[in-house]
């Protein structure tokens, strides 16, 4: 009983409620005939897809940045490395990889300037932040008409010039990590005459890059560097008295939270099948900061745990309710209007939690 009622003060009656939600969802899709094959596999998929992104969040909060607003501005680093690597044909693993390695540089830069700023607005992080990728998303909008892009494929056919909104990955690295290691049943021939399992497939090479995200992240916060960094972030004035410049720490944090979105997104959009542009990234900043915190991370502190944790929770409950809600509800546009209310509930249900811990 005693380690039970630590398991319930570590996790909180109130993830303890949505864990029970998301169990309750996982187990109605049998009754309802929806297929469990196939909407736990989205639900790994999208785990895998929006982890790094989360992972990211987890660095900016630990250095002592607070949450990541700022988001966009790495996966715009992304974007640019991505349609760099499409712009001149990179194709397969080695493409994929190529457009991350291209991304980091542009990352780098990015997120030294913008730690500079956000070291000369303490206590303000989290609103500066908004709007300064508010601003960079709208500029970088002008960017992408005017770069010197060449590619029939991704430039708008009529006037050559400016990349086009949407630009697919088929025929260069869409999905290239989910198919690494697949484990597919339906093609392997396993459970044809079970009804449930029978289309079930678990992306091998997604999962485990994002696994060995967090090893390296759990890793390196055992290091002294991480330490130092947890430090400076939970108590700037401790580490003050101990020779801390507590502005490096944070620079350092906030260019490994930008490179490491500039990898998240292309890792994403691999997944997903296509680059977005313009106003695309201008909220993907609040997906990642909702799943940290339903995974239990607060604004000064934030673990491996969380990470995982929370995007498990956040992105299952965004997959699993569109289509129990069809088949609860039937209506044709009910789905796009239950996703909304599911995604935008939890991101306020979210940022209930900041205020329930006091920003602590």
């Amino acid at each position: 009983m005693n380690r039970v009622k630590q398991a319930i003060d570590y996790l909180g009656v109130s993830r303890l409620v949505v864990i029970g939600f998301l169990l309750v969802l996982m187990v109605s899709v049998f009754p309802l005939g929806i297929n469990p094959g196939m909407i736990y596999s989205d639900c790994l998929v999208r785990i895998g897809m929006n982890g790094f992104l989360v992972l990211a969040m987890m660095i900016s909060i630990v250095c002592g940045a607070g949450l990541n607003f700022g988001l966009p501005i790495g996966i715009l680093c992304g974007l640019l490395g991505g349609s760099i690597a499409v712009q001149f044909n990179w194709t397969g693993l080695a493409g994929f990889w190529g457009a991350c390695l291209v991304s980091v540089p542009f990352a780098m830069g990015a997120g030294w300037l913008y730690a500079l700023l956000l070291n000369n607005v303490k206590g303000s992080e989290m609103t500066v932040g908004n709007y300064m990728a508010f601003s960079v998303v709208s500029l970088m909008s002008i960017a992408w008409l005017v770069l010197p892009y060449s590619n029939p494929k991704i430039v708008w056919p009529i006037t050559g010039v400016g990349l086009r909104t949407t630009m697919t990955l088929e025929e260069n690295y869409d999905k290239v990590l989910d198919n690494f290691l697949k484990i597919d049943f339906r093609a392997m021939g396993i459970f044809q005459d079970n009804p449930y399992w029978k289309d079930f497939s678990l992306a091998t090479g997604l999962l485990l890059v994002f696994a060995l995200g967090c090893v390296l992240m759990w890793l390196f916060m055992k290091t002294k560097a991480g330490i130092i960094m947890r430090c400076s972030g939970v108590n700037p004035g401790f580490s003050r008295t101990l020779g801390v410049n507590n502005n490096q720490v944070r620079t350092v944090g906030i260019i490994a939270s930008t490179v490491i979105a500039a990898i998240g997104i292309n890792i994403y959009s691999q997944s997903y099948g296509f680059y977005q542009f313009y106003s695309a990234p201008l909220m993907m900043a609040f997906p990642a900061m909702a799943a940290i915190l339903i995974g239990g991370a607060t604004p000064r502190k934030a673990g491996v745990f969380h990470v995982v944790l929370g995007v498990i929770l956040f992105q299952s409950l965004l997959t699993l309710a569109t289509p129990v809600a069809n088949a609860v509800i039937n209506a044709g546009s009910i789905s796009e209007v239950v996703r909304i209310i599911v995604q935008n509930g939890i991101i306020l249900y979210a940022l209930t939690k900041i205020r329930a811990n006091g920003g602590k």
